[in-house]
């Protein structure tokens, strides 16, 4: 692979012309198919295989014209201090925004308060339902404010409005902060390769990768069935794996002229060299990433497809751009060790200097071994312990801040008809195969009414066939609690005899079924996607080191580090620590899908430094270094590089946190952390301590496994044998002249 690539990197270089062209006509290709794209919505959101969604598919099923999916707003109102909701100016002032709400172009209905039972016990506070045709992200942006104009008139009467529900549904901002994270790694580019041109090139390479991966996305988004979240998300981790990929490109090629070699020569051997550990750190990304589809959610598979997608045009822009502009920037691209005139006057380092900070960190790890390891395992230990208390859930109404609209009706329902109104549960009797649906009907309603933890429960509401009919169950605790969510398995456990008693079918469904199923899902693939993810990457990590023990260490040095940071995510968000620093202005459960998409993706990055580091010691390992040597042999060469890649990437994840979305904020922040724990904690302390204390058993393979392994050259030996040729054809040509 390394013979490959280094040609590839010499045509790029000397092709420099063709190989910006064709990226450049890439970009604006993508470019236009995005711009004359439809705004991309909402994907939408199903569970195969789950009772909640087989009720969703039902209900569509059974009742042509309702959409399942559909935009939902609740119009809350509250009676001034004093009065009640059925005084005649409150009762009018309400009448009044039911009608103009029902004349919306795309609302399916409407409901009375008064008409629909929907005044708290008190008389203080009332709500109106609103329901539309399309998801919340596809409503009109004048649908939206008709619905805001409506509470808003009705508010000028004295009356307390707030609206909830997902009508009013934002597109995610990521904020300022994401733009900083960029300036951050321009800063850390700038002092690592001391050149302003230098640290240009990983940014704009990332750039480009970026905006043709975001852009296809947002161009097939409609297509696919794309949601906004999935293009943030590709965004995020082509931003971190871009700019890392091509940082250690550029800082190979620099090393390479610094021993001497001509440009293009260095550029071959910088994409042979480099560009080996690139190629197989983009495949630990992407098998990590593309293997979110084992569990069998739509929307996780697309998010992790299109971030696999924008990885992988991140390695190939990094093979052919880089060498390509490295062709354009020529001198001004200056060899390790000098800094350009404008930063460091054009000095060169001293090359009889002391050990750099990466060799005697290096040299003090392999002396203390055990030590370092154990403070670094009690360490990691010490931050995973919050995870023990770990409540998995999904965002609605009541996590957002108590600034929004949204929260306040969330409050104010809560209030008037307890937490449990939040959460209602929507059960659904199939009573096609009964010979009689109204006793059937009748039947399930009244089991369900005698169940503790019920609030009230809703006449049946047949179909026009009288085969299916909707049951609305409130509980008594909110949609997040465990309560509820036994509350859900006992009416399932209670279908049973239901259907043996009347031949019909009861299934539950409606937003927190769906969550607790969602939840429930993506527990049972964790342990199946962590064997599957690990278990192809170990692979391709003994291919890489020709060893068994270092892929195992790998993958052991993952798992503290991801729950670790599973434990950071846990601390900040559910227990509120630090969390005014990061912008969490209300905790509760953490997102179901936090722990697979951490595993899946803090694996793969967590491989790029392994890959990285790991590579440079057993390079030097192989041309005949003793292991511990090797071990502060690939710290000189790799760890100043490690260090900024690892800086880069937690100040581009950590640019999200500032973002509007919940998701998106948490993702940012335990992806950062991850990083950072993995990055100083697991890749430069504990895996040359493992190292040490391994020796050369470290890099110890079976011989017959060595025989059936398939040789990549990641160490470049294939590189040294053309040396070795044009050292004998230089001296054929001398002894020739002689």
């Amino acid at each position: 692979m390394a013979t490959f690539l280094y040609k590839l990197g010499r045509l790029a270089f000397r092709r420099r012309h063709f190989a910006a062209l064709i990226w450049v006509a890439l970009l604006t290709l993508a470019g236009v198919g995005a711009a004359s794209a439809p705004v991309a919505g909402s994907s939408s959101f199903s569970i195969p295989g789950t009772e909640a969604q087989k009720a969703f598919d039902l209900l569509e099923s059974r009742f042509p014209g309702m959409s399942a999916d559909g935009a939902t707003a609740r119009v809350v109102f509250k009676a001034p201090a004093g009065e009640k909701m059925a005084d005649k100016d409150n009762k009018a002032t309400v009448e009044q925004a039911v009608k103009v709400l029902g004349t919306g172009s795309e609302v399916t209905s409407v409901t009375d308060p008064f008409k629909a039972h929907a005044v708290s016990k008190d008389g203080t506070i009332a709500y109106a339902s609103v329901k539309y045709d399309v998801s919340g992200m596809e409503l009109k942006d004048a649908s939206k404010d008709a619905l805001k104009a409506a509470a808003e008139d009705a508010r000028h009467s004295g009356l307390t409005v707030e609206v909830g529900g997902d009508a009013l549904q934002a597109t995610p901002e990521t904020g300022s902060s994401e733009v900083i994270g960029i300036a951050i790694a321009a800063v850390v580019l700038v002092i690592t390769f001391g050149s302003l041109i230098a640290a240009g090139l990983p940014l704009l390479t990332a750039l480009v990768g970026v905006g043709i991966g975001v852009s296809t996305i947002t161009a097939l988004a409609s297509v696919l069935d794309l949601g906004s979240t999935t293009s943030t998300l590709a965004m995020m981790i082509g931003l971190a794996v871009g700019i890392d990929y091509a940082l250690f490109i550029v800082s190979r090629y620099r090393a390479e002229l610094a021993e001497g070699r001509e440009r293009e020569e260095a550029a071959g051997r910088a994409v042979g060299t480099a560009g080996s550990a690139v190629v197989f750190a983009g495949l630990t990304v992407v098998i990590a990433l593309v293997g979110l589809s084992v569990v069998n959610i739509p929307m996780l598979t697309k998010m992790g497809v299109a971030a696999a997608g924008t990885v992988a045009i991140a390695v190939l822009i990094a093979l052919t751009m880089i060498p390509a502009l490295l062709g354009y920037a020529g001198r001004r691209v200056q060899p390790a060790g000098q800094k350009s005139r404008f930063l460091g006057g054009g000095r060169a380092a001293k090359k009889a200097g002391k050990p750099n900070m990466g060799t005697r960190w290096a040299s003090f790890v392999v002396r203390r071994p055990l030590a370092v390891l154990l403070l670094g395992v009690v360490g990691l230990g010490a931050a995973a312990v919050p995870a023990a208390s770990l409540q998995l859930g999904l965002p609605d109404d009541g996590s957002q801040p108590t600034s929004t609209t949204q929260r306040r009706a969330y409050d104010l329902l809560s209030e008037g008809f307890g937490p449990g109104f939040n959460g209602p549960l929507m059960v659904v009797v199939d009573a096609k195969a009964s010979d009689a649906p109204k006793t059937a009907f009748s039947t399930v309603h009244d089991r369900i009414a005698d169940l503790k933890g019920v609030v009230s429960v809703s006449p049946a509401a047949p179909n026009k066939a009288g085969d299916t009919a909707m049951i609305t169950v409130i509980p008594d605790s909110k949609p997040s609690s465990v309560t509820t969510e036994d509350l859900v398995h006992t009416i399932r456990g209670a279908g049973g005899d239901i259907k043996a008693e009347t031949d019909a079918t009861v299934l539950v469904t409606g937003s927190t079924a769906m969550n607790i199923d969602f939840s429930q899902k993506l527990n049972d693939a964790l342990i199946p996607y962590l064997a599957l993810v690990v278990g192809l990457a170990f692979l391709l990590l003994i291919v890489v080191f020709r060893s068994i023990l270092v892929p195992l260490k790998a993958a052991l040095g993952f798992l503290l580090s991801v729950m670790a940071a599973l434990g950071a995510v846990v601390a900040v968000f559910q227990w509120g620590w630090l969390s005014g620093l990061m912008g969490v202005e209300e905790t509760g459960p953490i997102m179901s899908m936090m722990p697979i998409f951490m595993v899946g993706v803090v694996f793969g990055l967590a491989m790029d430094y392994e890959v990285f580091l790991v590579t440079r010691m057993r390079e030097a390992f192989v041309h005949g270094e003793k292991p511990a040597q090797a071990i502060v042999t690939g710290f000189k060469h790799g760890a100043r590089v490690v260090t900024a890649a690892a800086v880069i990437m937690i100040a581009v994840f950590s640019g999200f946190i500032g973002s509007s979305e919940s998701m998106i904020k948490m993702i940012g922040f335990g992806l950062a952390i991850a990083v950072f724990f993995d990055a100083f904690v697991v890749r430069m302390a504990l895996v040359p301590a493992v190292l040490a204390l391994l020796g050369k058993r470290a890099w110890w393979l079976p011989k017959w496994l060595d025989r059936v392994l398939p040789n990549v050259d990641v160490e470049g030996e294939g590189l040294r044998a053309l040396d070795d040729k044009a050292r004998e054809g230089d001296e054929d040509r001398k002894l020739v002249g002689v």
